[in-house]
């Protein structure tokens, strides 16, 4: 089955640029374009709406003047347009569930709803099964140049982040782009090193050598599935966050690992990932694990 990739809008500047990046993404990968806003009835003083019909009405063209533009602009692109009315959290779910990627403007907000506030944009990233791209309003294809890079963050054992990792050898493949693959490391507290750590270790020069054998290891599969990708493998002291945000000003696009959990007060993703999305100057793939 062929899945599309899928932006969702909602009539804002943000949005309408994660629109114009999905159609660039889709055209590169060859896959077909789904555009999802939704909606849901709301009175307000300020909106001549009149009822549910004449507000689904007013939506739905919103949506199709958004998808003209992109017709315009890649011809050939297979484009369907949904305007389902529901919780937006549920609807983006659902929606990324059958998609390659599902692509989101970072701070959205329509005249009749803005689904990417605080923990409602969270939840999106918590409960998607596929990843989840966020573009900043201005974000243009100008922006996707030659000696741009994929970057893309790892941590942990060699096996862990594969998901993302794959993600972003596959997308700069489509490009013609090289990745950077960033690993960060801190000094831990002496008593957190076991025996076989400090054994490890040893074996391997000291704990920069260490992470970047880590790396290597972590890069091998994807250099063998992907040869053409030139890859530099950026192993550096700090905190991932920083060192990601260091490099994301000659990025074409940030790819990190999701680390999500649920508590009392609702879905948290990890550090890193909410770090990049405040501050990155680029666009951010949060991708689930396998």
């Amino acid at each position: 089955m062929t899945r599309p990739i899928t932006a969702g809008i909602d009539g804002s500047e943000e949005s309408l640029a994660a629109l114009s990046w999905a159609a660039r993404e889709a055209v590169r990968r060859d896959l077909p374009l789904r555009v999802v806003h939704a909606w849901r009835f709301q009175t307000h003083d300020a909106l001549d709406t009149g009822d549910r019909a004449a507000q689904e009405r007013w939506v739905r063209e919103a949506a199709e003047e958004a998808v003209r533009a992109v017709r315009e602009r890649h011809g050939g692109l297979d484009v369907t347009t949904d305007v389902p009315e529901g919780d937006a959290v549920e609807t983006l779910t659902a929606a990324a569930a059958g998609a390659e990627m599902l692509v989101l403007g970072s701070r959205g907000h329509g005249r009749l709803m803005g689904f990417l506030v605080g923990s409602v944009g969270q939840q999106v990233i918590v409960d998607a099964e596929r990843p989840v791209i966020f573009v900043r309003a201005g974000d243009k294809a100008s922006d996707e140049v030659a000696g741009h890079e994929v970057v893309v963050g790892h941590e942990g054992d060699p096996e862990d982040g594969a998901a993302a990792l794959g993600f972003a050898f596959e997308t700069a493949a489509r490009r013609g782009a090289t990745v950077r693959a960033v690993r960060a490391w801190t000094l831990p507290p002496v008593f957190a090193y076991s025996p076989s750590s400090l054994q490890l270790l040893d074996e391997a020069g000291g704990l920069e050598p260490f992470e970047r054998k880590n790396l290597a290891a972590a890069l091998a599969p994807w250099r063998e599935r992907f040869p053409d990708v030139h890859v530099v493998e950026h192993v550096e002291m700090g905190s991932a966050g920083q060192v990601l945000l260091s490099v994301s000003g000659t990025a074409q696009l940030m790819v990190v690992g999701r680390r999500a959990r649920r508590s009392a007060v609702g879905a948290r993703i990890g550090s890193v990932a909410g770090g990049v999305l405040h501050h990155a100057d680029c666009p951010v793939a949060v991708v689930p694990p396998a």
